[in-house]
């Protein structure tokens, strides 16, 4: 069966922006492409531990396994070679990408300490958004008592919209909780 975010959009996302922006044809309309989990890690020169935990936290949350990004090029101050190992990131697409978001909307992003809502200004002019969060324990897959240290990790949505209007209506209507 197909996650319930999905469900959504096809049920009532779809047709309301049909309707709203005018769409000729479904195929016009803006839909999910991919979400990109990051977290980089300058930790991880010194301690490499850092980066087994990390690779953990995004597979945990996720629900597969990430990719270790490395340096691309060496910089003298930060005693970076090229080829360390400094992030982790994982693409999720189709039935893992829309449970991610659900999780993301519903459960993570309200668990925020003080959270009043996402901004509206973290689009890119190309209709995708950039999230970053401040710590992995928002999501509740990750155990607090196993966690060595809080690291924050970067969500890109990205979509088929043409700007960031259309972007907007699309995560809104699937319920992004963005501030007024």
């Amino acid at each position: 069966m197909a996650p319930r975010l999905q469900q959504k959009y096809i049920d009532e996302v779809l047709p309301a922006l049909i309707q709203e922006h005018r769409y000729q044809s479904v195929m016009q309309a803006p839909r999910l492409v991919k979400a990109v989990l990051n977290i980089g890690l300058g930790e991880a020169i010194q301690n490499a531990k850092a980066l087994e935990a990390a690779v953990g936290d995004l597979t945990l949350i996720a629900g597969q396994k990430p990719v270790v990004t490395r340096a691309r090029k060496s910089i003298a101050n930060f005693k970076l070679r090229e080829g360390m190992a400094i992030g982790a990131m994982v693409t999720l697409r189709g039935p893992r990408m829309y449970d991610f978001l659900d999780r993301l909307m519903n459960i993570a992003l309200p668990r925020v300490r003080d959270f009043r809502g996402v901004s509206r200004r973290s689009f890119d002019g190309r209709g995708n958004y950039s999230l970053g969060l401040r710590e992995q324990i928002l999501f509740p897959e990750i155990e607090y008592d196993k966690v060595d240290k809080l690291r924050g990790l970067e969500v890109a949505i990205v979509t088929t919209a043409r700007d960031d209007d259309q972007g907007y209506a699309l995560l809104k209507r699937l319920g992004m909780p963005f501030r007024d």
